[in-house]
């Protein structure tokens, strides 16, 4: 694995540099296929997907963060670098993102699986895989709880799962994003969550009301008083306990590559180091000290150093004879 050197050595710039970013889909040599997946009653899921030529020697399966979708700057540029491994890339929009807000009765949350799980099982009812599961930030979250969920019996669904800045503590990940110097972060989110359910009004209005919205003040009082008791929960604090990934850690049992930077605005990093990770044998963590939150711009070429991680990463599990990848260890 080439060395990480950063383009940047502040987190808060590697953040915000990786996401304008400019990264192309490729899609003249590999076209993109817009499906709809039926994952649950009313609910249909949008996956962009795109094939090598020849055969595939396996599938990505990518997922976005926080109010983002499958034309997020870091699904297009690993989706090219899949391709051009020879894998195929499905970049899925978590249910009701990426404009199809119109395609289900629902909201979305941190730790909804069954959507992820019904796609891999449509998908291997088809002949395909094997299945390496990408997330990022949320969609980190969410597969690591998903491979959790599934324990022995991911082993026959899931070849790997690599999680990129993943909040694994909700809780703790909404108080950081609540932090004063994090405010350009919390606001945007908090703009673009309010924007949503102002969409789903218009859409729906008998099940999506928008009284007082203007007045929500915060990322956890939304998920307190909307996100929360549209899916049972009793508010916030249930809500970001039971989803939560560190939860599901230690019942995981395929390989499993957790990348966090340690200068990450976003997640605080002492979270895995509070987990205890290396007490499961099956997950990897790779920690470079500088990254940001999704950023991992590098200094040189490759540029998009993440994405030719998870190659590698992906590769070495495709062949048993290959070695693991070498990680960065967080330092003292």
């Amino acid at each position: 694995m080439q060395a990480f050197s950063p383009l940047f050595r502040s987190g808060h710039l590697m953040t915000l540099a990786a996401h304008f970013w400019p990264r192309g889909p490729d899609e003249r040599r590999y076209p993109a296929r817009a499906r709809l997946y039926a994952t649950a009653p009313g609910v249909q899921v949008l996956v962009q997907e795109q094939h090598p030529a020849g055969e595939a020697r396996g599938e990505f399966v990518l997922l976005h963060g926080l109010e983002s979708s499958s034309r997020a700057g870091y699904m297009l540029s690993m989706a090219r670098a899949a391709l051009e491994a020879g894998f195929s890339a499905h970049r899925v929009n978590i249910r009701s993102c990426g404009g199809t807000e119109h395609l289900c009765r629902t909201l979305y949350h941190s730790g909804l699986t069954e959507d992820l799980r019904s796609i891999l099982e449509t998908l291997r009812s088809e002949g395909r895989g094997p299945f390496f599961l990408m997330g990022y930030s949320l969609g980190g979250n969410l597969i690591l709880k998903l491979a959790g969920e599934l324990g022995e019996s991911a082993r026959g669904l899931i070849a790997g799962v690599c999680a990129v800045s993943a909040p694994i503590d909700l809780l703790r990940c909404v108080k950081r994003l609540e932090a004063r110097e994090n405010s350009l972060y919390h606001s945007r989110f908090l703009r673009l969550m309010k924007k949503r359910m102002r969409l789903r009004h218009r859409l729906m209005p008998e099940l999506f009301r928008i009284d007082g919205l203007d007045r929500v003040p915060s990322l956890y009082e939304f998920d307190d008083h909307i996100t929360a008791p549209a899916f049972g929960f009793s508010g916030a604090e249930e809500y970001y306990r039971t989803q939560s990934a560190q939860r599901f850690l230690a019942r995981i049992r395929v390989p499993t590559l957790v990348v966090a930077a340690q200068d990450d605005p976003l997640v605080p990093f002492e979270m895995f180091r509070q987990v205890a990770l290396g007490e499961n044998s099956l997950i990897e963590l790779l920690a470079p000290q500088h990254g940001g939150h999704v950023g991992f711009l590098a200094r040189g070429q490759p540029r998009f150093w993440l994405d030719q991680v998870a190659i590698e990463w992906a590769c070495s599990l495709c062949v048993p004879q290959a070695h693991a990848p070498r990680t960065e260890q967080p330092s003292a």
